[in-house]
């Protein structure tokens, strides 16, 4: 049977459950849910998916498919039952990840990438939002419904408490604020992550492209409540201090400048010129080199991350195929964070193995070649997230929502970069194919 008579078939795809996943993310935080909804989240997609049939899957699928069989067979090297428990999170958002993906190409190639921009802006401004309780509110610190429900002794671990306990800013330790917006996230760094692999995306929902392949919001009350969303995002991302944050967004906004450069696209070199110097003005207000200068002279963070990698390096060539299951404690380190931590890339090498580690990455080298296939300005700037993703690997955890975020952008974008497929004309043109005998 062809594919247009397949489709023709079958139901559409319905958008609430990207919507209700990316769109409730204030409400996910303060339950404590956010962590654990997620991967319910993953199954609901996939059994939607399921259930439809005759799914297609996007390039790269084949790829995060293998890498995640390795990574569950890489579980038998795991010793302690923590580190397992750990791990088996880590596979589930890798699961939920792919599956947000093909759900996100899935509805994209049928109704064009408009169904895609209401969950990922309602991210956004979830992370806006919540980035200035951080600022306003540095301190607060709330235990969760989930929090409550726990056993005590579950829920005072340290990893379990990070997840399910609702705060504005990171905590240190000893339960002190670090003054660094984090919410809905524990750690900031996952904040400045989704920070900069977003952004790329909400220029591209205000860049007026309406051309076909990836269309920009129309004209409206939520096209400049995006655009405003923009200068109002620029402290709460200064005050994370997130080095890795102002690089990786950094390289992305040089790949769309260099290409709109080769694609004659002055208004989008228009855009890149005012975000920077409405960043360049920001520093008048937030000193943010005499702050991030403070903040490596109290803390010896870099030289822990260096401690921790070249402890990678050292150890897996004991573990070459399938890496240790897990990150893990040593005493071997100036870092109290256990090996494979501190960088996606490290966690993957240690954790996975070699192996795992080269389709990791070849995953994202296929993502980034489909989006150089864009050349329509809202098409320019999505395609600099898997980039900026790629920059963030050797210094980002890539393993949680900014994960789920980035397969729902790059769906957009293999959707974009192939034949879409219009509900319309498959029932215009589906009767009249024929349709081979005993398909039916």
């Amino acid at each position: 049977m062809s594919e247009y008579a397949a489709l023709s078939r079958t139901a559409p795809l319905p958008a609430w459950p990207l919507v209700l996943m990316f769109g409730l993310v204030p409400v996910w935080w303060l339950t404590g849910a956010f962590y654990l909804v997620w991967p319910v989240f993953g199954l609901l997609l996939a059994g939607l998916l399921a259930a439809r049939g005759g799914v297609r899957l996007p390039t790269g699928a084949p790829l995060w498919l293998l890498f995640c069989a390795i990574a569950a067979l890489s579980l038998v090297e795991v010793d302690r039952v923590t580190e397992a428990a750990t791990a088996l999170l880590r596979l589930a958002f890798y699961l939920t990840a792919l599956a947000v993906g093909v759900y996100a190409y899935t509805l994209a190639r049928e109704r064009g990438m408009a169904v895609l921009w209401l969950p990922l802006m309602l991210f956004w401004a979830s992370l806006v939002a919540l980035g200035w309780v951080g600022v306003l509110a540095p301190g607060l610190s709330l235990a969760t419904p989930v929090e409550r429900l726990l056993p005590h002794g579950l829920a005072a671990a340290p990893y379990v408490h990070d997840m399910v306990h609702a705060s504005g800013a990171e905590l240190r330790a000893d339960g002190v604020s670090t003054l660094r917006p984090s919410a809905p996230f524990p750690y900031t760094n996952l904040w400045g992550s989704c920070f900069a692999l977003l952004l790329p995306a909400v220029l591209a929902a205000v860049s007026g492209s309406r051309a076909p392949g990836v269309t920009s919001i129309r004209p409206g009350w939520p096209r400049r409540l995006l655009i405003l969303s923009v200068p109002l995002a620029l402290p709460p991302a200064f005050l994370t201090l997130n080095r890795g944050m102002f690089v990786s967004l950094g390289i992305g906004l040089v790949f769309v400048a260099l290409r709109a450069v080769r694609r004659g696209r002055p208004r989008l070199l228009a855009t890149i010129a005012v975000l920077a110097v409405a960043a360049a003005g920001l520093t008048w207000f937030i000193p943010i080199d005499t702050l991030i200068a403070a903040r490596t002279e109290t803390s010896d963070s870099t030289a822990d991350r260096l401690s921790l990698y070249g402890e990678v390096l050292h150890r897996i060539v004991d573990s070459p195929l399938l890496g240790f299951g897990a990150p893990t404690t040593v005493d071997t380190t100036s870092a109290p964070a256990p090996v494979g931590t501190q960088g996606q890339l490290w966690m993957v090498l240690y954790s996975n193995g070699i192996p795992a580690l080269a389709v990791f990455l070849g995953w994202f080298l296929v993502t980034v070649r489909y989006g150089l296939r864009l050349r329509r300005p809202a098409g320019l700037w999505l395609s600099a997230v898997p980039l900026i993703a790629l920059v963030q690997l050797p210094f980002y955890g890539l393993n949680y929502q900014n994960l789920s975020v980035l397969f729902l952008v790059a769906g957009a974008i293999a959707a974009a970069a192939a034949p879409r497929v219009s509900r319309a004309t498959v029932e215009r043109v589906a009767p009249r194919l024929p349709v081979p005998a005993g398909s039916r």
